[in-house]
């Protein structure tokens, strides 16, 4: 088998084509899973009748079974779906004109919003519950008190386990060309099936989400310590 490097190194340079699209994927999917996250979290904390069960379920359900049965399943039944409600409607919809990359928004937010949940939850138990009561003392209500002084603090704790998820999220979005969503992946391995150059493809791949996943990892390093200092300032003021 000999190593194609002219076709390495254009892949290489069209599969960074599709880094928008990767990188939007990402941005959108936390845009929209976070503060979903939070209200499940806070839902399953305050124990809200009903909706804390049904929340549980949807948490374990989603972060117990693989993503790509979920790409699987919500691709193959979503479009026939909508396109069932579209026709009973009345609407002068093709819903299978609609562009893929909102078919994988919706399943990469859906599960993405039921692993930051536990992240949320679990970085907001750590926040002393008698500085809560202490801010409801002081006068704060209930909302500015989690604003001011829960959320901030369970944010610096979330921090780590957000770089991790982020990461994942990342390296998640490359199954999207399932969904024929033209991202990295997608154009890497069309451009590999004209002359069956998938080593090569895969290579370029791989590099392309490792290089996204160092820049992704500095940068919340670079956050979090950033709001290490900035922290240190305000307890020594």
């Amino acid at each position: 088998m000999n190593f194609n490097l002219d076709f390495f190194v254009r892949t290489f340079f069209l599969a960074l084509a599709g880094l928008p699209v990767t990188v939007g994927l990402t941005a959108c999917t936390l845009a929209l899973a976070a503060p979903c996250a939070l209200a499940f979290a806070l839902v399953r904390m305050y124990r809200v009748r009903f909706f804390d069960k049904a929340v549980a379920l949807y948490v374990t359900f989603l972060r117990g079974t693989p993503i790509v049965l979920q790409i699987l399943i919500i691709y193959s039944i979503l479009p026939s779906a909508l396109n069932a409600v579209a026709l009973r409607s009345g609407w002068k919809l093709d819903v299978f004109a609609v562009n893929p990359f909102w078919y994988a928004l919706f399943v990469f937010t859906l599960n993405t919003s039921a692993i930051l949940s536990e992240v949320f939850r679990s970085a907001i138990l750590t926040v002393d519950r008698g500085q809560l009561e202490a801010a409801l003392a002081a006068g704060l209500s209930h909302f500015h008190a989690w604003k001011r002084i829960v959320l901030p603090q369970a944010f610096l704790v979330a921090l780590p386990n957000l770089s991790n998820a982020t990461v994942n999220l990342i390296k998640s979005t490359s199954l999207a060309f399932m969904m024929t969503v033209r991202d990295v992946t997608a154009i890497a391995k069309i451009e590999a099936s004209y002359g069956y150059n998938y080593i090569e493809a895969y290579l370029d791949i791989f590099i392309v989400y490792a290089l996204l996943g160092f820049a992704v990892q500095w940068a919340f390093s670079a956050f979090e310590r950033r709001l290490g200092s900035w922290r240190k300032k305000a307890l020594f003021r």
